[in-house]
């Protein structure tokens, strides 16, 4: 069931569904649905066995620990209302930061989880902007005005080799790998993360998936689910169900957030 919060005269409401798909026997994503702030995470994990589970669910549980942590601190603007763009530019990071090191450190006291790690995509509404914060090849899009944009890009090889040369869709389609992510949280001690901000619009929609969800189904057909149904619940259930049509060959994750009128 959908939860919703009021920001900048806008109601900002969020829904989202994690599947195990149709091949996996275990399911190592983990997504973040607000409880009391607007902030919202999908985590891709990765390690084999149970070991991407527990990665995956560190990381939500650590940004989602450390926002509420950090809820009461006194902006320094105050009493003014003025956009903290650093400050909460700045928190973003350290969450995921912090996130990497707790990954990083159980993967080192536990030989079984050696080597384990995840991606994530994090966003965070505050005085109508949006803070997204992004390691791996998990992904969000905004939907706007009857445009679909990718706001993050993909931390992988095949996005590399993208940046380094033309690809005609026979290669994209036969190279040979497309899963093979180049950053990760949890492998080293430290990590870059990607930050985007930027000012959201009535009637906007944000979508944040793992690779399970967009390596199925197109862009354009995001779109057009999400777009097709009144209520989100419906809409991130039905991109569940379309992936797994497509085959469901790895975990699904979506979290749709609609930005709507206060």
């Amino acid at each position: 069931m959908s939860i919703s919060f009021l920001d900048s005269g806008c109601r900002i409401r969020f829904s989202g569904k994690t599947d195990i798909g149709r091949v996996r026997d275990h399911n190592e994503d983990n997504i973040l649905l607000p409880t009391d702030l607007p902030l919202a995470a999908v985590s891709d994990g990765m390690g084999g066995h149970a070991c991407g589970e527990v990665a995956s669910n560190i990381a939500v549980q650590t940004v989602g620990g450390y926002y509420q942590a950090t809820a009461a601190e006194t902006a320094p603007t105050w009493p003014f209302r003025m956009p903290q763009l650093h400050v909460e530019r700045d928190r973003m990071v350290a969450a995921i930061k912090l996130a990497n090191n707790r990954i990083h450190e159980t993967g080192l006291g536990d030989p079984s989880k050696k080597g384990m790690g995840c991606t994530l995509d994090a966003i965070y509404f505050t005085q109508g902007r949006c803070y997204i914060g992004h390691v791996g090849d998990s992904r969000v899009y905004r939907i706007r005005g009857g445009h679909i944009s990718q706001l993050t890009e993909d931390h992988s090889l095949l996005n590399d080799y993208r940046r380094m040369r033309e690809m005609n869709g026979e290669e994209l389609e036969n190279f040979g790998y497309k899963n093979v992510v180049v950053r990760a949280l949890g492998l080293t001690p430290n990590v870059f993360v990607d930050i985007v901000v930027e000012e959201y619009a009535r009637g906007d929609v944000y979508v944040l998936c793992s690779d399970g969800l967009s390596g199925m189904i197109s862009d354009a057909v995001i779109m057009q689910t999400v777009t097709r149904f009144e209520s989100i619940d419906t809409a991130s259930n039905q991109l569940v169900s379309l992936a797994n049509e497509a085959g469901g060959v790895d975990n699904i994750s979506a979290v749709i957030v609609r930005i709507e009128a206060g």
